[in-house]
């Protein structure tokens, strides 16, 4: 495990835009602000990070890309406005970047990892590869748990990357997913983070989750 420092937010995650072949507490600490509005500037106690296994994202998954061109988060836009520093269309934008990816869909099941796109799956066996304590340009703190390909489909990212605001073994109920074929370079992703809930919630029923926090 490393501690690893972000000073920009450069590129886009690699697995989002482009072909596969290029590419027990909650964690309160965050990288974006979407999730939780922080008043002072929010570390991670490194010895109370625990590694993680794959099954604890184990489950049936769907972008949230589509809900947000589509307008059923309108919603949530409009709500982050009373506790934040945008208007409803600077959210917009800012998470029109953040959730952008063509992979509607992740079936996660035991090692497997299955992707997505329009309907076509490319699959990857996966194993641990450790985690990284990320220093955010806001002096926030964030831990990406990560795995690294071990077989399956050619095309299947050799890199897979989560994030989902906990920080010790614990089923997810959402997750902020980076992919590619460079480790190094995705740890300093921070601007486009593909989102995902399970697949089984409706639209207003993410809207409505996404409102309560």
């Amino acid at each position: 495990m490393q501690h690893t420092a972000l000073k920009h937010a450069g590129i886009l995650a690699i697995g989002a835009l482009v072909a596969f072949s290029i590419p027990a507490t909650a964690q309160t600490k965050t990288a974006h602000t979407h999730t939780h509005q922080a008043e002072k500037v929010a570390l991670i106690d490194a010895s109370e990070v625990q590694a993680r296994a794959l099954s604890d994202w184990a489950a049936d998954w769907q972008s949230i890309y589509p809900y947000l061109q589509d307008g059923t988060l309108d919603a949530v836009m409009v709500h982050k406005t009373e506790s934040g520093e945008k208007t409803a269309e600077e959210y917009q934008a800012y998470y029109q970047t953040g959730y952008k990816t063509d992979v509607e869909r992740i079936l996660i099941d035991d090692t497997t990892v299955t992707f997505f796109r329009n309907g076509t799956p490319i699959q990857g066996e996966y194993e641990g590869d450790g985690y990284e304590i990320l220093t955010y340009e806001s002096g926030n703190q964030g831990v990406r748990f990560l795995f690294k390909k071990s077989g399956g489909d050619a095309e299947a990212p050799t890199s897979i990357q989560f994030s989902d605001h906990k920080i010790v073994p614990t089923k997810a109920d959402h997750y902020h997913l980076y992919w590619g074929n460079d480790r190094d370079a995705l740890l300093k992703e921070v601007t486009n983070w593909p989102t995902y809930f399970p697949a089984q919630m409706s639209g207003g029923d993410i809207a409505h989750e996404m409102m309560a926090h």
